[in-house]
C-alpha cells in the first residue's frame, strides 16, 4: 500500500486488489484526479500512517518521494482513525508554524481490534488504551464491566468498541505475552488448515523420493546455533582440498507452497518472534521446528551453495542447486568457542574442516572491513523466573563462532543477490547529513573531534580507529549505529552500506523471514529457466517488500515491549531504591538506560538535562505497568 501511495505524487497504475479499494475511496473524496491512465494526488492531500501520543494528538507520516515533516492532526479532526492506521488527509489553512490536517478517510486499518484495561473515572468504568492512555467508552453496560475487577485486559473491535475477548488481569506477570502480542495483532496460534498442511509432510525424509537431488548425506555438515535454539535454518561443511563452502539452508520452499494456507499465514506474520522463553514461529512447529530443520542425525532436504574460493579468498564459483544432507552434529555457539579455543572437542571428521574455516572467515572478515564496518554492538538476553518476572539480564557479545557463522551467511547471501536482478533484496542507504552532524556533536562531547568527510566509510572508520586510542570505541558505535538508517527490504537492489556490498539479500533462514522463503521460489524459477513462474511470483513484489519492512518493524516493537513491561513489574517493586544508569537517548524527556546488575532498562528522566552516555545514579520514582514505562529521578551524576 504505502509503495503505491507514495507513487501517486508522479502516477501510479496497476494497483492491486487492496490498492483499488484505496483508490476508489481517494476517487470519492475527490483526492485524485486522472491522466492518461495514471492517478495522481491533487493539491491540498496527503496520505501516510498515523500515529497518536499520549495527549490524543495525532501526526500523520506522509507518503511521498520528498522528505516532509509528519503534519499535526488535532484530536478533533483524527474521523476515529487509530494508531497506525494509513490514512487521507486534507491539509487545513492556519496560521501556525506547524502544518495541521483533517483525516478523511481510513485506507487501511492497522489493527481491527485494540487493547483496554478497566479504570474506574468517578461513577463510570472506561477502557484505558494500553497503547496511548486514552480513556473511552466501551459497548457494554457499566452493571456487566462493573462486575469485572479493575485492571482487567480486554481486546476490543476497532470500529465499535464492542468487547470480543477477556483476555486476564493486568496485575499478572504471565499476560505480558499476551499484552504484547495483542497490541501489534500477533498471535501464537495457527488455523487448523496450516497445522493439517504442516503435519501433511510427516517427520521423516525418504532420499529415495529425491533421487533428482544431489545427495551430500556423506558430507560431515553441522550446524551451530544459540544454546536454545528449536529451528535449524543453516549448515555448513568446509572442504579444504577444493577450498569450497557448502552452505546448505532448509528448503522450506518444498514444502510451503504460493498461496497455500500455510504460506499466506507465514505472509501476514513475515517473521518469528523471539520472547525470553519462547518464540513465536512465522511456520507452524511441525514446520519449523521438525520436517524443515536440519536437525542432526537426520536426512533433511536442503537448498545448498557450493561456493569456491581462490587462493586470496575472491569467489572463484558459486553453484546453487537442491541437496538432501544429514548434519553430524548440532553445535552451540559456546560449544565451538570452546572448540575453537582449545584446537580440540569434537570428531576429527569436523575438526579437521572447523578450524581451518574458522582461519578463512578471519581473513574475509578482514577483507569485508575494508569497505563495510564492524560495530561493537551488544544484544540484550533476559531470563525469567517460574513466576514470570525478571531472573536476570545480559549483553551478549559477538564471539568467534558467532563471527565464523556470520561470514559464512554473508557469502551465501551475496552470492544469491548477483544471481536476480529484480526480486527481494537487502538494502542499506547511507545515513543522511542531519544525522551525520548529530552524530558530530554527540561524539564531541565524548572527546572525539571528527570532521565531516563525504566518503562516510573513511569518516566512520577515523571516528572508530579514535575511540578505540580513547578506550571509548563501544560508546562511539553505540552513536555511529543510532545515526544510521535501518536497513530494508526493496524490489530493486542499492546495495548495503553497513556491510559495504554492492548487492545483498536475504537467503540464510526460510523458517524465520518471509523474505528468505520468497527469494528461495524465485531462485528455482530461475534455475528451471522458467520466466512465467518467476514473473508470476514477481507479481505485487514491491507491496511484499513494503509489507516485510513494516512487519520487520513490528516484530521488533514485540520483542521489546515484552521486555519493557517486564522491566516495569521488576521496577514496581524497586520504587525508592537507587540504581547505576547512562544517558541513552537526549529527548523531552531524557531517557537513561539501566546499566546496574540488572541492564537494559528504559527509565524516562523529567525535568533533566546532561550530555549523552553520561552516567548517572537513579532513584525509581514510579512504574506504570500498563504503558510499561518507568519514571525516574538522577539523585548523583557519576565519574566516567
Amino acid at each position: 500500500m504505502r509503495y503505491f501511495l507514495e507513487t501517486l505524487s508522479r502516477g501510479a497504475s496497476n494497483p492491486n486488489a487492496k490498492c483499488k479499494e484505496a483508490l476508489r475511496i481517494l476517487e470519492f473524496l475527490k483526492a485524485i484526479s486522472f491522466h492518461k491512465g495514471k492517478a495522481y494526488l491533487n493539491n491540498g492531500f496527503i496520505t501516510g500512517r498515523l500515529d497518536i501520543n499520549a495527549r490524543g494528538v495525532g501526526f500523520i507520516e506522509v507518503f511521498s518521494d520528498k522528505p516532509m515533516r509528519d503534519i499535526v492532526v488535532e484530536s478533533k479532526n483524527l474521523g476515529g482513525a487509530h494508531l497506525g492506521d494509513i490514512v487521507v488527509a486534507h491539509l487545513l489553512s492556519n496560521k501556525k508554524s506547524r502544518q495541521s490536517a483533517k483525516i478523511l478517510a481510513v485506507l487501511e486499518p492497522a489493527n481491527e481490534t485494540s487493547l483496554v484495561y478497566l479504570k474506574r473515572f468517578g461513577q463510570a468504568v472506561l477502557g484505558v488504551n494500553i497503547q496511548n492512555g486514552l480513556s473511552l467508552a466501551l459497548k457494554a453496560s457499566q452493571k456487566s464491566l462493573k462486575a469485572l475487577p479493575l485492571g482487567t485486559l480486554l481486546k476490543i473491535n476497532n470500529a465499535n468498541n464492542e468487547i470480543t475477548e477477556v483476555l486476564g488481569l493486568i496485575t499478572d506477570p504471565n499476560i505480558d505475552e499476551k499484552i504484547s502480542l495483542a497490541i501489534y495483532n500477533k498471535k501464537d496460534e495457527f488455523t487448523p488448515a496450516c497445522e493439517d498442511e504442516a503435519r501433511a509432510w510427516g517427520d521423516t525424509v525418504d532420499p529415495s523420493m529425491y533421487k533428482e537431488r544431489v545427495d551430500l548425506q556423506h558430507l560431515p555438515f553441522c550446524t551451530i546455533d544459540p544454546d536454545d535454539a528449536k529451528d535449524f535454518d543453516d549448515a555448513i561443511y568446509y572442504d579444504t582440498k577444493g577450498n569450497e563452502l557448502y552452505v546448505a539452508i532448509a528448503d522450506v520452499s518444498e514444502y510451503v507452497s504460493a498461496f497455500s494456507a500455510t504460506d499466506k499465514e507465514a505472509k501476514n506474520r513475515c517473521f518469528s518472534i523471539y520472547f525470553p522463553h519462547k518464540s513465536v514461529p512465522m511456520l507452524p512447529r511441525a514446520l519449523s521446528e521438525n520436517i524443515c530443520s536440519l536437525r542432526p542425525d537426520e536426512p533433511r532436504l536442503a537448498f545448498t551453495f557450493k561456493i569456491s574460493l581462490n587462493d586470496d579468498l575472491s569467489v572463484k564459483k558459486e553453484e546453487l542447486f537442491s541437496a538432501i544432507i544429514k548434519s553430524k552434529k548440532r553445535f552451540t555457539y559456546n560449544e565451538v568457542d570452546k572448540i575453537l579455543e582449545n584446537k580440540s572437542g569434537c570428531e576429527r571428521g569436523i575438526l579437521d574442516w572447523l578450524l581451518p574455516l574458522h582461519k578463512i572467515t578471519q581473513r574475509l572478515k578482514q577483507i569485508r572491513l575494508k569497505k563495510g564496518f564492524d560495530f561493537r554492538s551488544k544484544e540484550l538476553k533476559m531470563s525469567l523466573n517460574d513466576d514470570g518476572l525478571i531472573a536476570s539480564t545480559h549483553f551478549e557479545s559477538e564471539t568467534p563462532s558467532h563471527a565464523l557463522i556470520e561470514d559464512c551467511m554473508l557469502l551465501a547471501n551475496k552470492a544469491a543477490a548477483k544471481m536476480i536482478s529484480k526480486g527481494i533484496f537487502r538494502n542499506h542507504a547511507p545515513a543522511d547529513i542531519k544525522k551525520i552532524n548529530f552524530l558530530l556533536d554527540d561524539l564531541a562531547a565524548l572527546g572525539i573531534e571528527a570532521q565531516y568527510e563525504s566518503n562516510l566509510a573513511a569518516m566512520i572508520a577515523k571516528i572508530q580507529s579514535k575511540a578505540n586510542e580513547l578506550g571509548i570505541r563501544e560508546d562511539a558505535d553505540k552513536l555511529i549505529i543510532k545515526a544510521q538508517k535501518r536497513a530494508e527490504y526493496s524490489h530493486t537492489s542499492s546495495g548495503h552500506f553497513g556491510l559495504g556490498f554492492e548487492t545483498y539479500t536475504h537467503f540464510t533462514s526460510p523458517i524465520r523471514r518471509y523474505s528468505d522463503l520468497t527469494l528461495h521460489r524465485l531462485l528455482k524459477a530461475q534455475l528451471a529457466k522458467d520466466d512465467k513462474l518467476y514473473n508470476y511470483l514477481l507479481e505485487g513484489i514491491e507491496a511484499t517488500c513494503e509489507e516485510l519492512n513494516i512487519k520487520e518493524r513490528e516484530a521488533d516493537k514485540v520483542a521489546f515491549d515484552f521486555m519493557d513491561r517486564k522491566f516495569a513489574r521488576w521496577a514496581e517493586q524497586n520504587i525508592g531504591k537507587d540504581f547505576i544508569c547512562y544517558i541513552s537517548e537526549i529527548s523531552e524527556p531524557l531517557i537513561a538506560r539501566l546499566d546496574d546488575k540488572l541492564k537494559g532498562a528504559r527509565i524516562i528522566l523529567p525535568n533533566f538535562t546532561c550530555p549523552l552516555l553520561t552516567r548517572v545514579r537513579v532513584r525509581i520514582i514510579s512504574s506504570d505497568i500498563a504503558s510499561a514505562k518507568i519514571i525516574g529521578k538522577v539523585v548523583e551524576k557519576l565519574d566516567v
